[in-house]
């Protein structure tokens, strides 16, 4: 799995981080049960703190994707489709942001969609 930063980008490179993870699960590269690479060594890789790579991580784990234990490190959990989701869910509130939604119209229109379809 190949994680990459832009320490150019307004985007934390935490976020980053996470994002390439949600990325590799969403287009398969990554499956429950894989391991992902020690949080030293892609630390190391990207020039980055440890720390950094770190809350990434954790960002992960706190949206059920990946079990972060310390010492064993971080293996992923979550089934693919629920990362291209979440993947999917994201690229919508960026887009929406950049389309100057408020929080409440972006959501009025995913339930006007959800009800469309129903």
């Amino acid at each position: 799995m190949l994680i990459r930063v832009d320490t150019g980008s307004a985007v934390p490179l935490s976020e980053q981080v996470a994002t390439a993870v949600r990325r590799a699960l969403a287009d398969g590269a990554l499956h429950p049960g894989d391991r992902l690479p020690a949080a030293r060594e892609v630390a190391r890789l990207l020039e980055v703190n440890v720390h950094t790579v770190l809350r990434g991580y954790q960002q992960l784990r706190d949206e059920g994707l990946i079990d972060l234990r310390r010492g064993r490190g971080a293996v992923v959990i979550a089934v693919p489709a629920q990362a291209r989701l979440r993947e999917a869910a994201i690229q919508l509130v960026e887009a929406a942001r950049e389309a100057g939604f408020s929080e409440s119209r972006a959501v009025a229109l995913l339930r006007g969609c959800w009800a469309e379809d129903s």
